[in-house]
């Protein structure tokens, strides 16, 4: 774009002439043949979106975790053992693992794409002096587009016309209020995005009024472009996917220590080499939990299913598993912690008194003024409800953001008369006389003093305060602002969003179950503090955009763990505070409904949106509550924990026998002239023990692992693994003592007896390490878990005694070793209910 012309970057504070001579163009348009020179120059007015990759492409990028790359190798690995079965299972889970990391780019394309499809609008732009229907993709810098009432504003630009124009910016900025539009403000060059009244930006729209917009800029050059921008290429690794990474990263450290010490050992002792590493490579796929991808998604998906029933939707499966983790939630506060409903609930004369004729008179300027359609006016007429047949409007002047007030002129018994409100601050400035008790009086310090401190008073308690004010005046054609003084002061309007009833225990059972909630909004810090009195939220701080903007992330870091209200603040500024929260550590999730809450929800470890809310902000989101309730979210937190609290039984376990296991077996490679299990009965025990975790995701979670967040700690998982694994080690040579010496067992049924007393006990020994309960049976097993566990006990003891006993290689075992199998179990489960009351009262998982 510079080749054909340079803008400055304060645009919105250069003069209109000087703008239209920067950029080319002039009050009549661009000619049909230079738009089109300047979209091959600059591109079609779209928004941003990802390089579009080929399936396979994007299959392969996903193939850089290290659970991923674990998984493949156990699978080349079971193919070169000639176990097909194993090879396709293996293949299949990582596709599944795979498809479910691809999901993830692809809602952000989406969202992007949706984005871009909310604004594929036509605009009228003016050609060569001639109204003309233009797409939005086509609109070009330089263009002169028509704007009135209902339009979407399809760029970026500075007004050169503007009527009555009002544009509601609550999309982009957050503002509650419409906002009066006017061509010939100064602005300030530092001025942000809502203090530019002289601009108008893409994806907002005109609620009244008309204007003509030089475009200045489009597509990703707009404010809503870089927002866009920011929804595209690499999602944030959430704290659920990072614990995964790290799990990986420690089963290939396991694997890579102890695999070649378990080969060095077999070289030494002249055993076969061909064998030994077929040996070691069965045993790296035993170490490998193949079936974890297919556990989580199952426990993502019934997690799912439940909290639809709950009326949360799950777009985005491992957010179940971010919610449980959950231990900061950010939300805005309209419509979360308020009814999103704004009520008049006083209207006071000069001394603080209930009083009619300040209802009266702002109702009539409500009923009748025509530039504004927002929630003020809404509650005023709601309230007011009066006939105003005998009132006939001659004239209005609207809001505008350097009045801070607006006016009608009405005639009424044959009298014009002029009434205004808005910001007391302004209106007192102007009065000179208040209506006091039907007479007319002169309004002195001492009362306006009075009126201040009321004001205080008002606004430290929350409410969004009106003054109302009102002359007679003569009758002319025009009226113009300056008509706005000599008023007659008659007194204060208060309105207030007031907050729901259901969000106090709401909020209350967010707290109990270890979520620190925090305010994120646009608006006052005042209104913000008073609802979260009433709320009884206790607020240990308070913190403005503006503050925030003076602050590096490490400062801000340590501000926000203190803070619960963070007011006035711009999309980057939320943005900033999540991320500052993120990496102190906690569990962050974000609750927003708005375009510019769309970057926030990415940067959380869970976006979390609402049914109404717009298009992008529910793409963006990972869950969708179909009513915005905090109570709701509060039973997905629930949720969330029971999901999470299952997966975590399936790492616990795995990874304590696995590494058992593979302890045993170097314990057993040194003294052994033979493999003590083969590479086949390695795989079956494997498969056999994975299928019993088929049924994990319908097991019950104790009511005090869902009390407070749960994240992901390896360092936990890994004491867990080193206590409880040489635990099974233990017994493992005590099997291997009574096999050896006690039964001079052959090479066959040394092998036999192995793998039975390996699945068996690493199969019942799920029921005490599922839960955290002394003992184990206290806490209530799921019926159809129990079921599998058992089924599949049963399953190995039946396989030596079947037809597929020649197949593996085994035979049946004598009574004794039942016998002592029988012993072995009982033993291994209380010393593991004595070592794991030690270990939770020491360490927390």
């Amino acid at each position: 774009m510079t080749d054909m012309f340079e803008v400055h970057p304060s645009w919105w504070s250069t003069d209109n002439d000087a703008l239209l001579a920067s950029l080319k163009s002039n009050p009549s348009g661009l000619t049909i043949e230079e738009t089109h020179r300047r979209i091959q120059i600059v591109g079609l007015n779209e928004l941003a979106k990802n390089e579009s990759l080929s399936l396979f492409k994007r299959l392969l990028s996903k193939f850089n975790n290290p659970l991923i790359i674990l998984l493949l190798i156990a699978g080349a690995m079971s193919a070169a053992l000639g176990q097909v079965s194993d090879f396709i299972i293996i293949f299949i889970i990582t596709l599944i693992s795979v498809a479910l990391d691809t999901f993830q780019e692809h809602a952000a394309q989406t969202a992007a794409d949706k984005l871009r499809k909310s604004v594929s609008l036509t605009a009228t732009v003016l050609h060569d002096g001639i109204k003309k229907e233009v797409a939005f993709a086509r609109i070009v810098p330089g263009d002169i587009v028509f704007l009135s009432t209902g339009d979407i504003v399809p760029a970026d630009g500075k007004l050169l016309t503007s009527e009555h124009l009002m544009i509601d910016q609550s999309t982009l900025t957050g503002e509650s209020y419409p906002q009066h539009k006017k061509f010939e403000a100064p602005v300030d060059p530092k001025a942000g995005v809502s203090q530019r009244v002289n601009c108008a930006f893409m994806g907002t729209y005109v609620v009244s009024g008309e204007g003509l917009m030089l475009v200045v800029g489009t597509g990703q050059k707009t404010e809503l472009g870089q927002i866009a921008q920011s929804l595209v290429g690499v999602r944030v690794k959430t704290d659920f996917e990072k614990g995964l990474s790290a799990y990986g990263y420690l089963l290939i450290k396991l694997v890579l220590i102890l695999s070649p010490f378990v080969f060095i050992s077999h070289v030494l002792l002249d055993r076969d080499i061909l064998g030994s590493l077929l040996f070691i490579f069965a045993l790296a796929v035993g170490f490998a939990p193949e079936l974890l991808p297919l556990i989580v998604t199952i426990n993502l998906s019934k997690g799912a299913l439940r909290m639809s029933k709950k009326g949360v939707i799950v777009k985005y499966l491992p957010a179940i598993e971010n919610l449980g983790s959950m231990d900061v939630l950010c939300t805005d506060k309209t419509g979360t912690l308020t009814e999103n409903a704004i009520k008049l609930l006083l209207y006071e004369d000069v001394h603080g008194q209930t009083n009619q004729d300040v209802l009266h008179f702002g109702y009539l300027v409500s009923a009748f003024q025509s530039s504004v359609d927002n929630p003020i006016e809404h509650a005023t007429i709601e309230r007011g409800k009066e006939t105003v047949s005998s009132f006939k409007k001659l004239f209005e002047i609207p809001f505008d953001f350097y009045r801070k007030r607006m006016s009608v002129v009405l005639e009424h018994a044959h009298k014009p008369v002029l009434i205004t409100k808005g910001a007391p601050e302004s209106i007192l400035l102007h009065c000179r006389h208040v209506k006091d008790a039907g007479t007319i009086k002169v309004l002195t310090e001492d009362m306006k003093k009075k009126l201040h401190r009321r004001l205080t008073t008002l606004a430290t308690s929350g409410f969004r305060v009106i003054a109302v004010a009102y002359r007679d005046i003569n009758r002319k054609k025009n009226y113009e602002p300056t008509d706005e003084s000599e008023l007659t002061f008659v007194g204060l309007m208060a309105f207030l969003d007031p907050p729901k009833k259901s969000v106090k225990q709401a909020l209350q059972l967010l707290e109990d179950r270890g979520v620190t909630v925090k305010i994120l909004t646009g608006d006052s810090e005042l209104v913000t503090k008073k609802v979260c009195e009433e709320l009884s939220l206790p607020v240990t701080g308070i913190l403005i955009g503006s503050d925030i903007e003076r602050l590096d992330d490490v400062a801000l870091g340590r501000v926000a763990e203190t803070t619960t209200i963070f007011a006035r603040l711009t999309p980057e500024s939320k943005k900033r505070v999540i991320e500052a929260l993120r990496k102190n550590g906690h569990v962050v999730g974000y609750l927003g409904d708005g375009v510019n809450d769309a970057p926030s929800l990415r940067a959380g470890d869970i976006g979390i949106s609402v049914n109404n809310a717009v298009d992008i902000a529910k793409e963006s989101a990972d869950l969708i509550l179909l009513h915005k309730d905090l109570h709701v979210l509060s039973e997905g937190v629930y949720e969330g924990r029971k999901t999470f609290a299952n997966v975590m039984k399936y790492i616990k376990m795995g990874t304590s026998s696995n590494f058992g296991n593979m302890v045993s077996v170097a314990v057993a490679s040194v003294f052994l002239p033979f493999l003590p299990m083969l590479p086949t009965q390695i795989l079956l025990n494997d498969l056999l023990y994975d299928v019993s975790q088929l049924f994990l995701a319908s097991d019950t979670v104790d009511h005090a692992e869902i009390l407070k967040p749960k994240k992901w700690d390896i360092r936990t998982i890994r004491r867990f693994m080193f206590v409880f694994g040489p635990i099974s080690s233990v017994f493992d040579c005590i099997t291997f003592v009574i096999l050896y010496l006690f039964l001079r067992a052959t090479p066959q049924l040394f092998q036999t007896g192995w793998f039975l007393e390996s699945l068996v006990t690493q199969t019942l020994i799920i029921f005490s390490i599922r839960t955290t309960i002394v003992p184990f049976f206290r806490s209530r097993t799921n019926p159809s878990f129990a079921l599998g566990l058992y089924g599949v006990v049963l399953l190995a003891l039946l396989i030596p005694l079947s037809p597929l006993a020649g197949l593996f290689s085994f035979v049946v075992p004598p009574l004794a070793f039942y016998i002592s199998l029988v012993g072995i179990v009982v033993a291994y489960v209380m010393i593991v209910e004595t070592v794991k009351g030690w270990f939770y009262r020491r360490y927390t998982l």
